[in-house]
């Protein structure tokens, strides 16, 4: 078979080539060894140690706490309200031991007395009353050793969980469970604005806290619907908003009974 010629240069050429492609292949390889490299050193440390893993993600404000742990956390800043015959219950709304509770309990009570969680009695004076939205705000004289006030919270919505702490019946630091039923009801007397919910409550409940699923006070207990005229609970409840109880000032219409 013919050969075809080939001139020198062509045959020169060739091993140049070859020369080349060898050292585009050993330049790759270098790339790859210094990128192994640069990993290694990036997810860890000389000494072989691990990096150390990215920051947990924050919980956010949205979690939800089973009734117990509700509970737990709210309890310590429910107590007992005596107000003569009456028997209510309160919650400590600020640092300074400032209790919010239902203002028919104290309502011209001549002393007003209080039981914390942790056993500590104290008096107590009135500080301001709204009896249009049936709230008062007490005053301690005496605070117990860790004063625990509740974490107050917003508005809510119909179907959302609810828990409500109080002391139905003389029954203390009793709890009960339910749902918002409903938003801005007006009762027959004039307390408007009011949550409805069907979390068990009983006299002895009102100035009572009703908390959300974080352990968040969303609205003060004042009364319950009372068909029978027998003070029995018939599902139907209903609680200040938050907001509004924080809002006392003034003198406003009587308030709305029955009242717990």
């Amino acid at each position: 078979m013919e050969r075809v010629p080939q001139d020198d240069g062509a045959a020169e050429a060739q091993p140049a080539a070859a020369g080349k492609a060898r050292l585009v292949v050993a330049g790759g390889v270098a790339l790859v060894l210094v990128a192994v490299l640069a990993y290694w050193l990036g997810a860890g440390s000389g000494s072989g140690e691990e990096a150390a893993p990215a920051p947990s993600p924050t919980p956010t404000p949205t979690a939800t706490l089973t009734t117990a742990e509700v509970f737990q956390r709210a309890g310590p800043s429910v107590v007992v309200v005596r107000a003569g015959r009456s028997l209510g219950t309160g919650v400590i709304a600020a640092e300074d031991g400032t209790i919010l509770t239902a203002h028919h309990v104290v309502k011209d009570a001549d002393e007003v007395t209080l039981t914390y969680a942790d056993g500590t009695r104290a008096r107590a004076a009135v500080a301001s009353a709204d009896p249009g939205r049936d709230i008062a705000m007490l005053r301690p004289e005496k605070l117990p050793e860790i004063v625990v006030p509740a974490t107050l919270g917003g508005a809510v919505t119909v179907g959302a969980p609810v828990v409500a702490i109080g002391n139905p019946l003389g029954l203390t630091h009793s709890v009960s469970t339910g749902v918002v039923s409903g938003l801005d009801r007006t009762t027959q007397k004039g307390l408007r604005g009011l949550i409805q919910f069907d979390a068990a409550a009983n006299p002895g409940s009102s100035g009572g806290p009703l908390l959300d699923a974080r352990g968040l006070v969303v609205g003060i207990v004042v009364s319950i619907a009372d068909p029978g005229g027998d003070e029995a609970f018939a599902g139907i409840a209903f609680a200040v908003p938050i907001g509004a109880a924080l809002g006392v000032e003034g003198d406003g219409p009587p308030g709305d009974g029955p009242q717990i």
